[in-house]
């Protein structure tokens, strides 16, 4: 498992929540003026420099629960409202979306191409603001400085760990399937044409030397596949051309994206209910999640007329359809995260604690710290 990996699925999956967003907030004919403040104040958290230090401190991937609950903050730290089952939704198509580019990456170290990608759309969502922006040119330089100098043995181990932690997601998604990229029990179809990754050739010839390092023979086979030579490389400046377009905005408001779930998936979320024996690394993971949204300063609306729901589905009686029918395994719930009148409590858990005060209860003083945070594991 790489320590490095944390950084580029954050920010891989955030550019899918904002392409999502963008839009939905198109299709629902939200004001320009409102929209524009949602997709600001989302940036602004998501680059946020104290959350920003933790995102890029090395550490183990945690828990899908525990990103979920990332994401579910920063999609709410604006005017914006996303009811239960549009926020499963979004997750569903970010995680898939992702997962999708990851699998089709020609070199490994093509995903840092990818998060280039995302993060040109980010830059050009916030063009206008320059404050912003200087905030996205920061995370630039991290990336280029923490992952350009990586060999292709470090970047072959983020793939392998990205494809791990998306191994039991097989949702399906209609732009998937009606591109017939996507199969109906949700598994992705790999194609077996098309450019060779940079610096390989095109497979269908086998040369033999001699012990002198002089050719000898030639023999061809067929490839069983329509390859053609590899494209030029991508650029992995600040700007530049990423050639790959794994990683752009395939959204438009003419084209909406639905979610369906799938045998796999409901099997796979039924096996994962049965190994729910508690997580010795539990306090550690929920230490760092802390960390890392301690970082977070979550804007609250000022008044309740300026705030506006987004539906990710086509009605509401869709939406509430969805959210009944979808299995209780795969829906993550409404974060509860207990308070604590604990005076010695940590200092970042009572920020993070202070935050959720919207969706969480209080409850009576714990006797310790690692007591505080097992109630906050069973909110999570």
């Amino acid at each position: 498992m790489s320590s490095r990996t944390l950084p580029l699925l954050f920010i891989n999956l955030g550019g899918e929540m904002l392409y999502i967003l963008d839009q939905r907030l198109r299709a629902q004919n939200i004001p320009a003026d409102k929209a524009k403040k949602v997709m600001n104040d989302i940036i602004t958290t998501m680059f946020n420099k104290k959350f920003l230090e933790e995102l890029f401190k090395p550490q183990e991937l945690y828990s899908k629960k525990a990103l979920r609950t990332v994401f579910d903050r920063l999609a709410h730290a604006s005017i914006m409202r996303l009811n239960q089952a549009s926020m499963d939704k979004l997750y569903d198509l970010m995680t898939m979306a992702f997962k999708y580019q990851v699998l089709l990456c020609p070199r490994p170290k093509d995903i840092l191409l990818v998060s280039f990608n995302h993060m040109d759309a980010i830059r050009d969502f916030v063009k206008d603001s320059p404050s912003i922006l200087s905030q996205v040119d920061e995370t630039y330089q991290l990336l280029i400085e923490m992952y350009t100098p990586l060999s292709s043995g470090d970047f072959q181990l983020i793939r392998q760990t990205l494809l791990i932690f998306f191994q039991d997601m097989h949702i399906r998604v209609s732009i998937f399937l009606k591109d017939k990229v996507q199969n109906s029990n949700g598994r992705f179809v790999l194609p077996t044409s098309g450019p060779v990754p940079h610096g390989t050739q095109v497979p269908g010839l086998i040369r033999m030397f001699s012990c002198t390092g002089e050719e000898v023979t030639r023999l061809q086979f067929s490839s069983g596949g329509n390859y053609t030579a590899a494209l030029r490389e991508g650029s992995f400046e600040i700007f530049g051309d990423r050639v790959t377009k794994l990683g752009t905005n395939m959204y438009s408001v003419s084209r909406p994206v639905e979610t369906l779930m799938s045998g796999t998936s409901k099997n796979s979320a039924q096996h994962t209910k049965v190994n729910t024996a508690p997580n010795p690394l539990a306090k550690e993971e929920l230490n760092l999640l802390a960390k890392l949204m301690g970082g977070l300063e979550v804007q609250k609306p000022g008044n309740a007329d300026s705030g506006f729901r987004v539906n990710l589905f086509t009605t509401d009686e869709e939406e509430e359809e969805a959210l009944i029918s979808r299995p209780d395994e795969l829906s993550y719930g409404v974060i509860n995260i207990q308070a604590t009148k604990n005076q010695q409590a940590n200092a970042e858990l009572a920020k993070i604690m202070g935050e959720f005060t919207e969706s969480g209860d209080q409850s009576p003083s714990a006797s310790s710290k690692g007591d505080d945070l097992l109630a906050m594991m069973d909110g999570l």
